[in-house]
């Protein structure tokens, strides 16, 4: 690895003397919090962004910063998707297939939390439809267009820790659903999506990762209501005060450096197939105190295999 840094490093910090002129960048979510943080520090050195927003009128305004601060030989370009649409993903993917223009990195930042149970378009529970499947084809339909030593980083969450994914019955069909079961259910399979996009790219020279930004206050966080953070995080028993380290929210550009960092300045091989945090490789750990780490069952290779084979099927494509 290069230099050291952690929770409390930020986006510039991290990207400090890195030049990404030349360069192209998908970011999907980058109408806000994340997105738009990563999206601009990104084009600030000089990299060419593609952001990839549901709302182009709100992604244009929301973005204007991205713009100011982009550096010569960097910018943004905007690209509308749904990924609650596979008709919207398919069109997105279809689009920059047909321009042609390759991709050093994807980040595929973004998501939706803890919603009431729903439906995607074609029938998804929201969550896993969301944050998975929409992905899983954008993602496979333009694979096509990645440099070799590009990179692919999975915006997953610690939220991972609330469930492993169910292949058995994915929508909820016949299971109790739980808002934060399902963003678990989602969040494991942006992990174990990049565990089995990085073992089926990596001898082209392309590596997969996934990443925890940490807990930070954006748009992400509009369901949550007061009973569904006690879920979350109840007071803790005697003993666990001490026990658990402090709990601390992050601001947004050092909820977006681990995703510059695996994707940009990070070791390629150290990060591939790996689930990363506070701009670090996490360890796994099935502690239920502990604020990192990560579950086993989110990096296992089979479990990866699997969940490729269902998501292909629900979809009706083979990758």
């Amino acid at each position: 690895m290069t230099a050291s840094f952690g929770a409390q490093s930020t986006t510039d910090e991290v990207l400090a003397g890195v030049e990404l002129r030349g360069k192209r960048v998908l970011v999907t979510g980058a109408s806000a919090g994340l997105g738009v943080e990563t999206a601009r520090a990104l084009a600030a050195r000089g990299a060419k962004v593609v952001g990839a927003v549901r709302d182009l009128a709100k992604g244009a305004a929301a973005t204007a910063a991205v713009r100011e601060q982009a550096a010569q030989g960097g910018g943004l370009e905007l690209v509308e998707l749904d990924l609650a649409s596979l008709a919207s993903v398919r069109a997105c993917a279809d689009a920059l297939v047909a321009d042609g223009s390759a991709f050093d990195l994807i980040i595929a930042n973004a998501g939706v939390m803890a919603c009431p149970f729903g439906r995607t378009t074609d029938g998804f529970e929201t969550q896993f439809g969301t944050n998975h499947l929409g992905h899983f084809v954008l993602i496979n339909r333009i694979a096509s267009l990645l440099r070799p030593g590009s990179r692919l980083v999975n915006l997953a969450s610690a939220g991972h820790r609330f469930a492993d994914v169910d292949l058995e019955d994915p929508n909820f069909d016949s299971t109790t659903y739980s808002e934060f079961g399902a963003y678990g259910r989602s969040k494991t399979a942006n992990v174990l999506f990049a565990v089995e996009f990085d073992r089926r790219h990596r001898d082209a020279g392309i590596r997969a990762a996934a990443v925890h930004p940490g807990v930070i206050q954006t748009e992400l966080g509009r369901h949550m209501t007061p009973e569904l953070i006690a879920q979350i995080m109840p007071p803790p028993t005697p003993g666990e005060e001490a026990a658990a380290p402090a709990f601390t929210w992050k601001t947004i550009p050092q909820g977006a450096a681990t995703s510059v960092w695996t994707g940009v300045v990070a070791d390629a091989a150290a990060v591939g197939g790996r689930y990363c945090e506070d701009c670090h490789v996490a360890e796994i750990t099935e502690d239920p105190l502990a604020r990192g780490g990560v579950r086993a069952y989110a990096l296992d290779a089979d479990r990866a295999r699997a969940l490729w084979a269902k998501s292909e099927a629900m979809v009706g494509e083979t990758f």
